[in-house]
């Protein structure tokens, strides 16, 4: 309790949505509880007698609280001093206290309990104790590595399809982000993946995250290359993408193939495998073209390498400018004249910064939320891009689920550390494709390899420390002079239109949430909350020279960070899992019957992803929670779920497979022209922010962002940004190489004369807005633009 200067206070409102209670507010280690009696009613029996309510108490954890304002009363106003906080779950929260003194007390107690831990081991997940229905469930159990493998047909006891599971990183010197069991292909040693690894940012090679169970087709994944300036190749990352794109070589087509989608839906809503020539002419949407673009950009005139029939496929969700940036300080992206077996796709999909900026948007546009009952400013969502982002990110997901279940093809799939973008393309992308998966526990499967188990960094994404960025008090007097906000960029002190709001809505009659039962949070029920940062032992000095090689500066600064008190640094927040959930939010809504899992079970696993009440989404890693003994000392979230499974059931749910069955499909795939607002993780009503948009906003703010670069063609744009194989280069891709072969700046002569692109291609392209076919010659940027652009990507 040291850090409590005060642990109850009387006489406080609480004012949500225009309305205010009155009750008291009690402050403890882990939790504000704001505790409260509704009035008497009257008894409906007899329509006479007064009816005594139960007391109700709203539950609010520290480490929920994204940001809170201290606004102090000003001597002009007769306005009380109130703590205003808006919290990760989107819920929004005003106490008005009648004594300054007790409110800056209730203030810096807040600030203490949630930005000044220091250390994750004090989380409230440490000390959390269980209760029924969760208490004899064991989460910790439900995922096993080699388990997943076996059902997807990698076992040691099975026949061989061409890939093992290799021990190299069973203690996690090998690669300190990876996991410790990696499937790679049988005809690669673990002497060749040592050499490989260390061509790839963090020894995060080319692994397998998921093996087709119909044509053999893989899904890998990695972290960007170390081209650097200088062309930088290596023989064993070449080796081992060539093993991985050669395993489906004994594989055939299915001999029952089934057609593109029968159903209403367009080719992007659901299909099961298919020959790759069955496209449809008549159908000139991006997901034909991006098939055509790619079939025929890997079909050129040189010399055939085995896979190249496939289509086989080099994702890197960059836009093709920061792959550029990342070459000219010794990273990069492949160079496709030493992978001539493969095409890469460059997807264009923003960095953190970008998304970050995205989601404050959004919450500036909702930041009122406490004081007043207004819906949300529609024109100002549509501005923030959200939704052309969540559009982007699913199109990336279903460009991959057709080249493995339509093309029969391989993908790898990488952004630059491989660990975000590289995350949500590819737990997407199975969505789509293995119906296990949108069981409820193959999601937790999912979750647990392709997010937890390959290191997404929840520690720094989630800032579960907070900062002290995110405190802030107005009309504080001193020197005659208020302070200002340090969050800049995260709007949280209220604008002279906003103090009018708050001013007029302070006032309102009424009764908070006269349906909230016991314990509950705002949005939704049930939860505890805590912060998080990174763990002690993060970087402990076990890494091997390649891992060293690999991780540089970086490494060293972090492993420094872990000796001293961990905090959350702003710039490396960012929703990347809330926009995975957010993203198969869409799924779920565009196809209803085909998820074992509802609405409810994605939002309140994004609230326990910031409740801290669980060890599941704490630190950065497998090993850093294996070091930290997180699964002998907290328990997995998964308990709260399983233990009250019939709460997150989809009664629409039809488990059944039938390729033959429209609806039943094994292949489902997104319809990004349906994304939608998720208006319930907003807490909103679902007019409020999917109405009919203002009448007086034009078609590009309607569509999220969106511009159709080509004019009225009625065709979406695509989030293919560019294609690139060893002799050609469509759409806006970055040189690789100049004439010495040695650098990005050279003249541009080793591309002249590789192109050759039929003018249908061309077309294609246009259409897709991504302009006409360009050689692999120097596209030329100011310094200054490039220095800007190399900032974003590295920060």
């Amino acid at each position: 309790m040291e850090r409590t200067r005060i642990a109850r206070v009387d006489d406080v409102k609480l004012v949500r949505r225009g309305e205010q209670v009155e009750g008291t507010l009690h402050l403890t280690p882990h939790h504000l509880i704001f505790c409260h009696t509704p009035p008497l009613t009257i008894n409906e029996s007899d329509g006479n007698s007064l009816h005594r309510n139960k007391p109700r108490e709203l539950w609010i954890t520290y480490p929920i609280i994204q940001t809170c304002t201290l606004r102090l009363a000003h001597p002009a106003s007769h306005h009380p001093s109130s703590i205003r906080l808006r919290c990760r779950d989107f819920s929004f929260v005003c106490f008005c206290f009648s004594d300054e003194k007790k409110a800056r007390d209730v203030y810096d107690s807040i600030k203490a309990w949630t930005c000044k831990l220091g250390r994750i081991e004090k989380l409230y997940a440490f000390t959390y104790q269980p209760q029924a229905p969760e208490k004899d469930i064991n989460g910790w159990n439900l995922y096993d590595a080699r388990k997943e493998w076996k059902r997807q047909g990698i076992s040691e006891k099975l026949s061989d399809k061409g890939w093992r599971i290799s021990k190299l990183n069973s203690d996690y010197r090998f690669s300190s982000t990876y996991p410790a069991l990696l499937a790679v292909p049988s005809a690669i040693s673990d002497n060749t993946l040592n050499y490989a690894g260390r061509y790839r940012s963090r020894v995060r090679l080319p692994v397998l995250t998921y093996l087709h169970p119909v044509n053999n087709c893989s899904i890998t994944r990695s972290s960007q290359p170390l081209v650097g300036v200088r062309g930088n190749r290596s023989i064993q990352d070449e080796k081992l993408l060539l093993a991985i794109f050669s395993t489906s070589h004994s594989s055939q087509p299915p001999q029952t193939p089934s057609s593109r989608p029968r159903s209403r839906q367009s080719p992007r809503s659901s299909s099961s495998g298919s020959p790759t020539q069955d496209v449809s002419p008549n159908l000139p949407d991006p997901e034909t073209l991006e098939d055509q673009m790619i079939s025929k950009t890997a079909s050129d005139d040189g010399p055939k390498v085995y896979g190249a029939q496939q289509h086989n496929l080099i994702v890197d969700a960059r836009p093709t400018v920061n792959a550029l940036a990342m070459q000219a300080v010794g990273l990069g992206s492949e160079n496709m004249d030493n992978y001539r077996f493969a095409t890469k796709a460059y997807l264009g999909i923003d960095n953190i910064h970008v998304m970050r900026e995205s989601l404050n948007k959004i919450i500036d546009t909702l930041k009122e939320s406490d004081v007043t009952p207004m819906p949300p400013n529609r024109e100002a969502l549509a501005k923030s891009g959200w939704l052309k982002h969540i559009t982007g990110i699913l199109d990336g997901a279903s460009l991959i689920a057709r080249q493995v279940a339509l093309q029969h093809s391989h993908v790898l799939i990488h952004c630059s550390d491989g660990w975000d973008r590289t995350s949500q393309l590819s737990a997407l992308s199975q969505l789509c494709l293995d119906p296990y998966y949108r069981t409820l526990d193959g999601f937790i499967v999912l979750v647990e390899k392709d997010w937890l188990s390959f290191g997404h960094m929840f520690n720094h994404r989630s800032g579960f420390l907070s900062s002290e960025k995110w405190f802030s008090i107005e009309n504080e007097r001193v020197g005659g002079s208020e302070s200002h906000n340090p969050r800049a960029g995260l709007s949280n002190s209220s604008s002279g239109a906003g103090h009018a709001l708050e001013n007029a809505f302070l006032s309102a009659k009424g009764f908070f949430n006269k349906d909230n039962s016991s314990r509950e949070s705002f949005v939704d029920s049930d939860g505890e909350l805590q912060p998080y940062d990174q763990s002690p032992s993060s970087n402990a000095n076990r890494k091997s020279p390649a891992s060293a090689t690999a991780t540089g500066k970086a490494g060293k600064e972090a492993a420094a960070s872990d000796k001293t008190t961990a905090t959350t640094k702003v710039k490396e927040t960012s929703p990347v899992f809330h926009q995975f959930l957010d993203a198969t939010y869409q799924l779920l809504h565009q196809n209803p019957t085909r998820f074992e899992f509802n609405e409810r079970f994605l939002r309140r696993l994004l609230y326990h992803l910031y409740s801290c009440q669980y060890g599941t989404f704490l630190y950065n890693n497998e090993r850093e929670r294996v070091e930290a003994g997180v699964q002998q000392k907290t328990r997995s979230v998964w308990d709260y779920f399983l233990g009250r499974r019939e709460q997150f059931v989809n009664p629409r749910y039809e488990g059944r497979v039938d390729d033959n069955v429209r609806g039943r499909e094994r292949l489902v795939l997104p319809k990004g022209e349906e994304v939608r607002w998720w208006s319930e993780v907003f807490g909103r009503e679902d007019r409020e922010m999917n109405g009919l948009p203002p009448t007086n906003m034009s078609p590009s703010d309607r569509n999220g962002g969106y511009q159709d670069m080509e004019g009225a063609t009625g065709i979406p744009p695509s989030v293919l940004t560019g294609l690139e194989t060893a002799n050609q280069a469509v759409g806006a891709v970055p040189p690789l190489k100049g004439a010495s072969g040695n650098g990005i700046m050279g003249s541009g002569e080793a591309g002249h004369g590789k192109t050759k692109m039929s003018s249908q291609l061309a077309a294609g392209m246009k259409g897709l807005g991504l302009g006409g076919v360009k050689d692999r010659s120097v596209r030329t940027k100011s310094p200054s633009r490039l220095e800007k652009e190399l900032e974003v990507e590295m920060q």
